[in-house]
């Protein structure tokens, strides 16, 4: 059978030799929960609330793409977003895996919705451009489950990592990995767990029910990004509720990227990529406002010479 987190081993988190280890034989390591039912309970309560409705001119809400809702910058919504950040283990073991280099570079979450469909199949995260490089940079991702996860679970091949550039996989280069050697992390809202992002990866397939997530990714921000990653600004310096951030100590400050301007993109603009929907939604809101502010001036004429008889 597929390797699964023992429910026995939820009750307390690992000591940090025996997770610094796990991560360094398997690539990823299982946390359990690190955060309060209180802290998670904020998470669940604020990301859900995001997922009402599409983001819209002044209206926050989620970014849609055809299988999830993609929900950025989740360290501005609760507390425990940034808690978990800042962990003491994680940074315990980051500290040793990563070296003192580190920033957490991209915070982000979504609702996966159900499927049949193999949309986010086996890969390992291409984030730096390889020709800039004569090693393989270590990056390492936090994902915290806020919902609870049996099916569509998070997949990966132990023991993957560091063996290459990260790249996309093709089933059939897996064909022969037995079912011992992928883990399948199911688990209770408020499983955490570390993985190693070269490592051959997946989101699982079918998935029977919505599954919310986030996503944490650490690295070093001198390295060189893939040029792709550097057009689309995807790992800009994190975006943070000031109401949050008491408390922090230096390295919390370092490792969130305070004052670090190395991947800060003066003026930028995003490419667009529905231009001609976005027009057609702009004059829409346009034409909507512009009724709106009619129609209070029509209600403030009558009004005063409802006043004036």
């Amino acid at each position: 059978m597929v390797a699964e987190v023992s429910e026995v081993k939820r009750n307390k988190p690992p000591e940090v030799e025996e997770a610094l280890a796990t991560l360094e034989r398997d690539g990823i390591v299982v946390l359990h929960t690190l955060l309060s039912v209180e802290r998670v309970r904020d998470m669940q309560q604020e990301f859900e609330a995001r997922l009402h409705r599409m983001r819209w001119n002044d209206l926050d809400g989620y970014e849609k793409e055809v299988y999830r809702h993609v929900i950025p910058d989740v360290m501005t919504l609760a507390q425990g977003f940034v808690d978990l950040a800042i962990h003491p283990l994680v940074k315990a073991i980051l500290n040793r895996y990563l070296g003192n280099r580190y920033e957490l570079t991209e915070a982000k979450g979504w609702k996966s919705l159900p499927t049949n469909r193999d949309f986010h199949g086996w890969h390992g995260d291409a984030w730096y451009d390889e020709s800039a490089t004569n090693s393989f940079p270590k990056e390492v991702k936090l994902a915290f489950y806020l919902t609870d996860v049996q099916s569509g679970a998070f997949n990966y091949i132990k023991g993957s990592h560091r063996k290459g550039h990260p790249r996309i996989i093709a089933n059939a280069e897996v064909a022969d990995v037995t079912e011992s050697e992928i883990l399948k992390v199911t688990g209770k809202a408020g499983t955490a767990f570390l993985f190693d992002t070269s490592g051959t990866h997946r989101q699982g397939v079918p998935i029977l029910q919505q599954r919310q997530a986030t996503f944490y990714n650490y690295h070093d921000p001198d390295v060189v990004l893939e040029p792709e990653n550097s057009t689309s600004y995807r790992y800009h310096p994190l975006l943070l509720n000031a109401a949050f951030l008491g408390n922090l100590s230096a390295e919390d400050q370092r490792i969130l990227g305070f004052g670090n301007q190395t991947r800060y993109i003066p003026a930028f603009v995003r490419p667009e990529k529905h231009e001609l929907l976005q027009k057609i939604f702009g004059a829409a809101l346009d034409l909507s406002l512009r009724m709106t502010d009619v129609q209070g001036r029509v209600k403030a004429r009558l009004k005063r010479i409802s006043n004036a008889r």
